[in-house]
Parts: C-alpha cells; sequence; structure tokens
C-alpha cells in the first residue's frame, strides 16, 4: 500500500512537520506501507535539480519567474504522487487552512476515488464544508487514526510478512 501525507507547508512552521515524520515511521514499521512525504520529496527534488538555490521560499519574492518554474514541477510532481497512491492522510490544521496545496491534493484525491483519512484538532464545525465532503473519515489525534488504519490493514500487513 501507498500512501499520500497531506497538508500544510507552504505556511507551517518546522514543529508542523514532524507529524508527517513520525506517521510515517509508524506506517512503515506497523504497516509496512510506502510513504509519500512531501517535505522529503520536495527537499531531494530541489537538492538534485536546483542545488545552487539556498532558499527556494525566498525565490517568491526575488525571483518570481524562478519559483513559478520550480513550484510547478513540484505540483507535477506531487499530482503523480497523488494518482500513485492508494490513500490519503490530511493533516488539517491552521497552515494547511492559510494554503492551497492540501485542498488540491484531497480534491484530486476524492476525484480519482482514493480514500481520505483527515486528522484535525478542529471541532467539525470549524473544518471547511469542501474539506469535509471530500473525507472518507475524520479522527481529532493521530492514536485514532492509527487505531483505524491498524484494524483496516493489519491482515494484509500479516499476510504480506508471512509470504501469502
Amino acid at each position: 500500500m501507498r500512501v499520500y501525507l497531506s497538508g500544510g507547508m507552504e505556511h507551517a512552521n518546522e514543529k508542523i512537520f514532524v507529524w508527517r515524520f513520525e506517521i510515517e515511521e509508524w506506517l512503515k514499521e506497523n504497516l509496512n506501507h510506502l510513504v509519500f512525504n512531501p517535505v522529503v520529496e520536495t527537499q531531494k527534488f530541489l537538492e538534485e535539480n536546483y542545488p545552487d538555490i539556498v532558499n527556494f521560499r525566498e525565490l517568491k519574492e526575488t525571483a518570481p519567474e524562478k519559483f513559478t518554474e520550480i513550484i510547478s514541477r513540484i505540483v507535477e510532481r506531487d499530482i503523480e504522487a497523488v494518482k500513485e497512491c492508494d490513500y490519503i492522510i490530511c493533516f488539517w490544521d491552521e497552515s494547511a487552512e492559510k494554503g492551497a496545496g492540501t485542498q488540491g491534493e484531497i480534491t484530486l484525491a476524492k476525484f480519482l476515488n482514493k480514500p481520505i483519512f483527515l486528522v484535525s484538532k478542529f471541532e467539525f464545525s470549524k473544518i471547511p464544508a469542501w474539506i469535509i465532503g471530500c473525507v472518507d473519515k475524520i479522527f481529532y489525534d493521530f492514536d485514532e487514526l492509527k487505531d483505524f488504519l491498524y484494524k483496516k490493514f493489519k491482515s494484509s500487513y500479516e499476510s504480506n510478512e508471512s509470504g501469502d
């Protein structure tokens, strides 16, 4: 199984990225799922294709044409990753709310009939209606999500482990 980790990036601080690394590790260790972590993949992409750029985000102010070229390639790569995944985990917080990528990713996933599992600390009434309309299930913490995923995918992981 392949999972895409969707959530705020442009308006997120480094602390907010921690959820991706924690859930990625858990998914690999407990379910043996392949994970597309856009934080990691974007950094790899930038290092491989634009090694001279020190601060990609600064280009938005200093070199808009270059920024547009790069972000277009990143968006295309992320769209392909959403297409190739089996399901999406989305963390909906203030940074996701301020950006556009998360909305785009889960809208595309909905269009492609990919299951979308959303985690948010917001109460239900504070989550935008469009987002609610796209997701399959809402969780209010990652432990609740992990319990759900473990029950949902445990048997397929165990059969892969035994070689069936």
